[in-house]
């Protein structure tokens, strides 16, 4: 199964990506996924569901670890492995 994540890190810096948005962004980007997509307000990443479950047990810890007050996601089903 194909899952997709979206995803946002609080609190907000509008001058500039807080330490919890940049370890957000480094998992997502180290991770084996496709489809990514990162921005200011919001970002998605979809792959195969093993690969997004365990990037988003990585961006929960990392993020939080990294000063993250809350987390906000979604994962839907996309498809079936390709």
């Amino acid at each position: 199964m194909r899952l997709k994540v979206e995803f946002t890190t609080e609190p907000f810096d509008l001058d500039e990506a807080p330490a919890h948005a940049l370890a957000a962004r480094e998992v997502i980007e180290r991770a084996d996924l496709d489809a990514v997509d990162v921005g200011p307000f919001g970002n998605t990443a979809e792959g195969a569901a093993d690969a997004v479950l365990a990037t988003v047990d990585a961006l929960l810890r990392e993020s939080l670890g990294a000063g993250a007050t809350r987390i906000s996601l979604q994962v839907n089903v996309v498809g079936e492995e390709r």
